[in-house]
């Protein structure tokens, strides 16, 4: 089975994505953000930052299924 590194999102969720980023520009920086430069910055995140993210919540989940396994193991008999 190969291994995909990438990280994919629907139409909708980079446009929803992109709109968050120039409302965040416009907000905090008194900065208009075109949607190209704003697009630019979402596939950043994603291919850069979006990695670790993913892998933070594969260990979170990790540790919370272990933690029900134990607390399964404690209705032995």
């Amino acid at each position: 089975m190969k291994k995909s590194n990438k990280i994919n999102i629907t139409k909708e969720k980079r446009a929803d994505m992109i709109s968050e980023i120039q409302r965040y520009f416009d907000n905090e920086r008194e900065e208009e953000l075109g949607d190209l430069a704003a697009g630019l910055l979402v596939d950043f995140i994603i291919e850069k930052l979006g990695p670790e993210f993913y892998n933070q919540g594969v260990f979170d989940s990790y540790v919370y299924m272990n933690d029900r396994v134990e607390d399964l193991l404690g209705i032995q008999k």
